[in-house]
């Protein structure tokens, strides 16, 4: 066997499906599946049932504890010489597998991972809220792009991994936000190779509203100190950009009050977003609806990190996450 891979799922039956449908749909079919569900309770045994005969599939079931523990289970469970973690809202293209392949062959590598796409099925906000979380004008391209700000750490929406070398950094640590990155981090300070597959790419379903996304990225932001702390020296100007952006848009927001023209930058920047995003998804309605996902993105990720930066760089408190009842959601 040589992929075993690993889906945490939820409360997400009819998303599981979808993604399990396209890993039947698989070009190589060299690989196992593991769905661990996280003390759902809407739980999707009945789905994985379904694909029972088509797919070497293993059911699990744990009280919930978060992503991070649920992959770590599935794992210590697999079969695979390499593992393949994936979130339950992708949707996987039939080569992807295939893609992975490919890249391995070519350049063996112990870590690996692939960007996301939106589908041409998404709604506009879901297309809007992808644009921002991979344009190089908001996030620097850090999420797989290939023009980038910094190297590429994968994430566990898509992320793979040599099962020994999994286990011995521990797999995925405690943190509840930010793990991902922290076995990213993981791989590189013990020595091993990680290496972007740019065509093992996944579609990534995002937040179905701007609270829901809100809440994501003001976690994001809080995990970026974290991080730091776990890992002194990989704080990176790309990090802290949107905190600057955060703080710019605050005071320029209070100088227009008095001198209108302190707004100029702020239209400009609204613009190259609208005018990014609808060339890219060939529709002005999400280029208009990836504006305010910007500001959102940016805004929320600036204040939780800013957040963070004070509550454990001044006064001096430990590791915190926010809206973890919210997890899921």
């Amino acid at each position: 066997m040589k992929y075993s891979i690993i889906i945490p799922v939820y409360n997400r039956p009819d998303e599981v499906d979808e993604l399990l449908d396209g890993l039947k749909r698989q070009t190589s079919k060299d690989f196992e599946v593991i769905i661990v569900e996280d003390g759902s309770k809407v739980p999707c045994k009945d789905v994985v049932s379904k694909y029972a005969d088509v797919m070497d599939i293993h059911y699990l079931w744990k009280e919930n504890g978060g992503p991070a523990a649920a992959r770590n289970m599935g794992v210590e469970a697999c079969k695979g010489e390499y593992v393949l973690i994936l979130d339950s809202d992708c949707v996987i293209p039939e080569n992807y597998i295939a893609e992975v392949e490919k890249e391995l062959a070519a350049d063996s590598c112990d870590a690996f991972g692939g960007p996301d796409k939106a589908n041409a099925a998404f709604t506009p906000l879901q297309k809007a809220i992808n644009y921002t979380m991979t344009s190089f004008f908001t996030t620097g391209g850090i999420r797989g792009g290939k023009k980038k700000l910094d190297k590429f750490y994968p994430r566990s929406f898509n992320m793979g991994m040599k099962t020994s070398v999994y286990k011995a950094l521990g797999g995925f640590s405690d943190m509840r936000f930010g793990e991902d990155i922290d076995l990213s981090y993981r791989v590189f300070e013990n020595g091993y190779t990680c290496r972007l597959f740019p065509e093992a790419w996944v579609w990534h379903k995002r937040r179905t509203d701007f609270r829901k996304f809100f809440r994501q990225v003001v976690n994001s932001g809080i995990a970026r100190i974290n991080l730091t702390k776990r890992h002194p020296g990989t704080l990176k100007i790309v990090h802290v950009l949107p905190a600057v952006f955060t703080l710019g848009v605050v005071v320029l927001l209070m100088a227009g009050i008095v001198w209108k023209y302190a707004l100029v930058p702020l239209l400009l920047y609204a613009l190259l977003i609208c005018s990014g995003a609808t060339y890219q998804e060939k529709s002005l309605k999400v280029g208009l609806l990836a504006v305010p996902a910007a500001f959102v993105q940016l805004g929320g990720y600036g204040l939780g990190f800013l957040w963070a930066w004070w509550q454990r760089c001044v006064l001096g408190k430990g590791e915190f996450g926010a809206f973890k009842k919210n997890f899921y959601k």
